[in-house]
């Protein structure tokens, strides 16, 4: 609830090893073949990095879905800030800090939070960064009526 949202709290997940044949089922799911997540003889001989990336809507999707939880109060209202900020190859095991950043009543049913996500691949290297937007429902809405964002 909007209420429990700590603004200042971290929390960080388990950690998860991407293989290769998860990374080739999520690029033909999203239909990317891009040489650099599909073709392991173009990313030796001629990429930049020598071997093969994860696609970075999946490095995305999986650090978001470490922090994932069945809250039923919370809903997704955007993303902002996404940024890859280095790259990600099969193999490569990885893990979320989810940092809880700032709320604020928004509108007379559910007040808003956002919250960044770094998600960390080894040993502590930055590899994304996004902030996610996300409207909570209120527990008792009386109290927030007079603070709502005026449409």
């Amino acid at each position: 609830m909007f209420e429990d949202f700590e603004v200042g709290r971290k929390d960080r997940s388990i950690r998860r090893t991407i293989s290769e044949g998860e990374a080739m089922l999520f690029n033909s799911l999203v239909l990317d073949m891009h040489p650099y997540v599909g073709d392991e003889i173009f990313a030796k001989e001629q990429g930049v990095f020598g071997r093969r990336l994860v696609a970075g809507a999946q490095v995305f999707a999986y650090g978001l879905g470490l922090m994932a939880n069945n809250n039923i109060h919370a809903f997704s209202y955007g993303y902002d800030k996404l940024r890859f900020i280095k790259p990600v190859f099969i193999g490569d095991t990885i893990y979320t800090i989810r940092t809880n950043l700032e709320k604020r009543p928004k509108y007379p049913e559910m007040g808003l939070v956002r919250v960044s996500y770094e998600v960390f691949k080894g040993k502590g290297e930055l590899v994304l960064y996004a902030e996610h937007l996300q409207t909570v429902k209120y527990r008792d809405p009386a109290r927030w009526q007079d603070q709502i964002e005026k449409r």
